[in-house]
């Protein structure tokens, strides 16, 4: 079964789509204004569930890699701007969560699509990464993120692509 991404079309050279939305803070980030810098963009489904909060805290535990490759890491869910205030706050996450919930980035991205859990099928986020290059070309798509493991994965890959 093809994921959400694959369908999507996006894929490694693939012009990653630009988006303006609000940190937990309020502030409003645009992939334009990071430019010149390697970005990853995460997608989770839930603020303070259990698979979101190991990946969010494995990379909360490398930010010192991302940054030392000047790479920025930004959270997305359908969550709004207080809970991932609270998200961020309760694990001193310090990297910005971007609130999506009319799903404009989520759908761009073609991470909303269907999920099976205790043999239910229902629409939702899937948990997959976009690994974005300084030209704003997605370098790597990870469309099944393993949440212990993603952050020191994709440290691997950027220093495997030059970072």
């Amino acid at each position: 079964m093809a994921t959400a991404t694959q369908k999507k079309g996006l894929k490694a050279g693939s012009t990653a789509p630009d988006f303006s939305l609000q940190d937990q803070n309020g502030k409003t980030h645009k992939l334009s204004d990071y430019k010149g810098q390697w970005v990853l963009v995460y997608f989770y489904p839930k603020d303070d569930t259990p698979g979101c909060t190991k990946e969010a805290c494995g990379l909360r535990d490398q930010i010192s890699g991302f940054k030392k490759l000047k790479a920025q890491v930004f959270g997305v869910s359908a969550d709004s701007v207080e809970s991932h205030g609270k998200f961020a706050e309760k694990f001193n996450l310090p990297f910005p969560l971007l609130a999506d919930p009319q799903k404009q980035m989520i759908n761009a991205y073609g991470v909303w699509g269907e999920k099976q859990f205790m043999g239910k099928t229902y629409m939702g986020i899937q948990r997959a990464s976009f690994l974005i290059d300084p030209k704003g070309k997605i370098a790597k798509v990870y469309p099944k993120v393993k949440p212990e493991e993603h952050a020191q994965e994709v440290l691997e890959d950027l220093k495997t692509l030059g970072a």
